[in-house]
This record gives C-alpha cells, sequence and structure tokens, in this order.
C-alpha cells in the first residue's frame, strides 16, 4: 500500500532558505515518546476490545443456534467466518513457530519489531551528529547541502503519504526552471492523513510564518512546522481527542469524528475552517487554539470547505447529503443559501476569475459550475465515469480546468465562456486518483495523488495543450494571500467585510452591529463639520 490521500503547494518565497533541526534534551524526548506509547497502546486497547466484543456477539449467537433458536443466515454466515479466520490465523502461528526454530531465531523474541513511532526516540537521541561518537565521516554524509538550502525560486510541495507501517507528511521541492523534483524532509504522522491545507499564521504569536494543518481519521487537527526538520510533535493540536479511557467532556468545542477537508482564510489569517464526518462544519479561531463556530447545517458528512480567496465572510460547503452551501459567516445560522445535486459532494472550488461563481464535483462523475446569485447551474458536464475526486483551476490561465477521478482518470478542460470542451484525457497507471493541485506560480503544472504514488505534471509536455492554450494570455494575480496584483477581471476586495470579521467571533452580530453604527455616526459628524466634504 503506498496511497497519497491528499497534497498542497506551497507558494515561493515563504519558507526559510535554511530550515530549522530539532534539537530536544533527554526530557523532552521521553516525554514525548512516553506520550506516543500511551497514546498507540489506547488505540490498540479499542482496537482488541472491539475484536473481542465482536467475536463474543458471534458465539452468543452460536450458541442460541444449537439449542434450537432461529439463526439469522447472514449472522450465522459471520460465525463461520469468524471461526475460519481463527483457524487460519493458528495455522500462520505454527507456521511462524516452525520457522523460529528451522533458522535459530530464537534470540530475536527477546526484541520486538520497532513500531516507526515507538521508536522515536531512536532517531533522535543526539539532536547534533558532531555528538555522536558512531557517527565517524561527520560533516561528510550531507555532502548535498545545497539540496537542503530552499531557493526563493523553489516551490514546496506536501504530500500525506500512507503506507504499510506508516503514514508520512513529505516535504518535496520543485524547482520549474531546473525540472528539479526531491524529497526535502518528512514528518511521521500518528494517523491516517484526509486533509492538508497550508497556514501562513504562526498559532504562538499570530506571525507570518510555513505551517500546515492536517486533518485525520482522529477528530483532531494537527499544525505543524514545516521549517522545522525532524519534528516528533505538532506545535499545536485543535480539538480533543476521543478514547474509551477518558470521554470527551460535553459541551467541549471539536469535532467527535474524522476531520475531512481543511481551509485557512488568507483574509482573516487566525480563521480556520473545517469539514468532518460528525455533519458540523467548524469555524476555529487560531489565535485561541479553539472551534468558536459549529454550523451544523448538513445532515450528513461533510466532506469539503473553501473560503473565498477574496469576501473574508463567505465559505463554501459540501456534503455526503447532496448538498453545497454558502455561508455569511458573520450569522452563518441564517445567512446561507443552498443548492442540492446529483450525488454525494466530493469537492468545492472558488472560481479566482469570475468571483461569484464556484465548482462542484459528486461522486457521479459530475461536475457542476454555478454563480452564487443564481438557484440554477450555470452548466452541468459528464465529466467522469466515476467519482471526481479533485479539480483544480490554473492559477494564472482563464479557462484551464484539470479534474482527476477514481476512474484514473486525469482530464485538462477548457471552460472558457462556460462552454466546457475536453482537451486531453490520460492514465497515468497510479490506480484511483484521490486529489489534484495547482502551483500558484507555475499555471500548467499540478500535483496530484493517487492509490499508488504521487505525479508533477506541466500540462503543455502534452502536444493538444500546448497547441490549445499557448495564445491564452495569463491573468496575473495571486491567489495564495487573496490580493489582485494585476488582473482584468473585475473583482470585489472585500474591504468592508474585512474589517467586520477582523476579530473572527463569529457570534458577536451586536458587536458588529455596533462598530457598523459607530462608523456611521462618524461620518454623519464630519459632514455636519464640512458639508462639502464628502
Amino acid at each position: 500500500m503506498n496511497i497519497v490521500p491528499c497534497v498542497k503547494w506551497i507558494r515561493r518565497g515563504v519558507a526559510k532558505s535554511v530550515p530549522d533541526r530539532v534539537k530536544l534534551d533527554k526530557d523532552e524526548l521521553k516525554r514525548i515518546i512516553e506520550e506516543t506509547e500511551e497514546r498507540l497502546e489506547d488505540g490498540e486497547n479499542e482496537e482488541e476490545d472491539e475484536e473481542e466484543e465482536e467475536v463474543g456477539e458471534l458465539d452468543d449467537v452460536y450458541v442460541k443456534s444449537e439449542k434450537g433458536a432461529t439463526a439469522d443466515v447472514n449472522m450465522a454466515d459471520a460465525v463461520k467466518k469468524a471461526k475460519k479466520r481463527k483457524k487460519k490465523e493458528k495455522m500462520m502461528d505454527e507456521m511462524e513457530e516452525e520457522i523460529v526454530k528451522k533458522y535459530g531465531l530464537e534470540e530475536y523474541d527477546e526484541e520486538e519489531a520497532p513500531n516507526p513511532l515507538k521508536g522515536i526516540g531512536n532517531l533522535t537521541y543526539y539532536a547534533d551528529e558532531e555528538d555522536d561518537p558512531y557517527i565517524t565521516l561527520k560533516g561528510e554524509l550531507d555532502s548535498d547541502e545545497e539540496d537542503f538550502e530552499i531557493k526563493p525560486t523553489d516551490n514546496l510541495i506536501l504530500v500525506a503519504r500512507a503506507e504499510k507501517d506508516a503514514c508520512t507528511l513529505e516535504v518535496h521541492v520543485y524547482n520549474e526552471d531546473l525540472v528539479n523534483l526531491y524529497v526535502h524532509h518528512d514528518i511521521i504522522l500518528p494517523s491516517f492523513p484526509l486533509a492538508l491545507e497550508w497556514l501562513n499564521y504562526d498559532i504562538a504569536d499570530g506571525k507570518a510564518g510555513n505551517f500546515v494543518a492536517v486533518g485525520s481519521m482522529d477528530p483532531t487537527i494537527d499544525i505543524w512546522d514545516i521549517d522545522l526538520v525532524d519534528s516528533l510533535e505538532p506545535v499545536a493540536t485543535l480539538g480533543t481527542r476521543e478514547s474509551k479511557k477518558k470521554k470527551k467532556k460535553k459541551g467541549t468545542p471539536g469535532h467527535t469524528d474524522a476531520v475531512l477537508d481543511l481551509s485557512w482564510n488568507p483574509n482573516v489569517r487566525h480563521a480556520l475552517a473545517s469539514a468532518s464526518a460528525d455533519c458540523v462544519v467548524g469555524l476555529w479561531d487560531l489565535s485561541e487554539g479553539k472551534m468558536v463556530k459549529s454550523i451544523t447545517k448538513h445532515e450528513d458528512k461533510v466532506q469539503c470547505v473553501r473560503w473565498h480567496p477574496f469576501e473574508p465572510q463567505s465559505l463554501l460547503s459540501g456534503s455526503f447529503d447532496h448538498t453545497v452551501n454558502v455561508f455569511d459567516c458573520r450569522s452563518p445560522d441564517t445567512s446561507f443559501k443552498s443548492w442540492t445535486f446529483e450525488g454525494e459532494v466530493e469537492r468545492v472550488i472558488w472560481d479566482h476569475f469570475s468571483p461569484f461563481s464556484f465548482y462542484a464535483s459528486t461522486d457521479s462523475g459530475h461536475l457542476y459550475y454555478l454563480d452564487s446569485r443564481q438557484d440554477k447551474p450555470v452548466f452541468t458536464l459528464s465529466a467522469h465515469n466515476e467519482a471526481v475526486t479533485g479539480i483544480s483551476l490554473s492559477s494564472h490561465i482563464p479557462g484551464l480546468l484539470v479534474t482527476a477521478s477514481s476512474d484514473r482518470k486525469f482530464k485538462v478542460w477548457d471552460v472558457m465562456d462556460n462552454k466546457p470542451s475536453l482537451v486531453l484525457e490520460k492514465d497515468f497507471k497510479m490506480g484511483q486518483l484521490y486529489c489534484v493541485d495547482g502551483c500558484q506560480e507555475a499555471p500548467f503544472v499540478f500535483a496530484f495523488g493517487g492509490e499508488k504514488d504521487v505525479k508533477v505534471w506541466d500540462v503543455r509536455d502534452s502536444a493538444a495543450v500546448l497547441n490549445h492554450f499557448k495564445s491564452r494570455a495569463p491573468v496575473k494575480f495571486s491567489v495564495s494571500d487573496g490580493t489582485a496584483t494585476e488582473t482584468n477581471v473585475a473583482m470585489d476586495t472585500g474591504e468592508d467585510s474585512a474589517v467586520a470579521m477582523e476579530t473572527l467571533s463569529i457570534d458577536n452580530t451586536d458587536e458588529i452591529d455596533r462598530k457598523e453604527k459607530k462608523k456611521k455616526k462618524k461620518k454623519k459628524k464630519r459632514k455636519q463639520r464640512d458639508p462639502n466634504n464628502l
């Protein structure tokens, strides 16, 4: 198994040119190891309890059926399968014992196989290799120090990878000019990753930084420092993890199920939105490290969320209940609009070339394009034979849209003038595709992950794509920081909304009203003092 469920580009210039390295004292390292082991053992105990409970129920049914009670056919089959599994496990144990005896491996039984998480102490026992007596070629192991340095022309790509024995977050370096791609460093993740979101916000002091929020099968959100190599734990964890030993307190803000998607608000930097399998859209205040509002308008798992690139109060969400909602987060319980589609919603993105519009994809293979001011789609496209698991617009080329699907196909579309046409269809032999994301500075370069690996591809490598888009003039503007630098598309920057959302006290409607009234009052006084000054 080598699954890549999510990828995320980081724009140029935000990473430290020379990342820091972790330096831990023995007490701190011991604490991390103990906490990790406790968490792993807690998870293992929960799994064992569930298995014992399941087998116990099956045995009860089997006993009742022998006494003459009527047994359900499906349950009887389940009993047979359980017994067959037990027999197979017993045979495997016997075979393992024979191999141990045959090859004289008894001494290896004294030491357990190292768990990649439980054994993390071995990775950084010496914070500096100069202190390690077993390293004799000091300073010569990292002969490629140049690769460690992040250049101003480098992009970083965050790649979440789930393999058989561990889940990791890989930080890749991509240089468009040199056509260079390599893994710079990686981080061991404690749970299967489901969502990645880059943050230009340091939760410790509110300053700019290079961080990633990771959503996973746990109900928590881990925030990692990308500029820190050999990290053993996140810099912060949002929410709390429920366990059988420690039940979550009622009323504690946070999710109770897996976090399926994340979106950071570049216009209100301390605002993070989350989508969860508990049917809740969460609004988090990073300055306080807590959920300040839970939106419960969806009736099933919330699969995706996206903040508007220019309007700081507008949030888009999609759910398994077949609906997409647009919320005004100043009063999300009352100010929202909803659309219903055919199939469960997989992905949603705003159209940064047309700020009132957005795309939504479903598990039925359909792609919808909507104007948020209208009730019906502008167009509906049967894009794939199976779920459309990834959609991404080019950062600068109008009309260039790519889609990825569980039908294993990667497609390039021209959606200019709301008339979609297929430019390219390609199977990269990566199995099912799960995600796609476009590079901010390289408008033809996309990264996508799938069942087998990750791939970064410049779509101009296809002659069909190159010929189709080579005469299309790029629109120069930055999506990453939510502000336009140069554009031929009229856009609402949402400055008034940014003022209203500055504190992200989602429930402070009265405070917002007071600020608006105060602003009007000042304006009125200025007008009274100088009627000619409008």
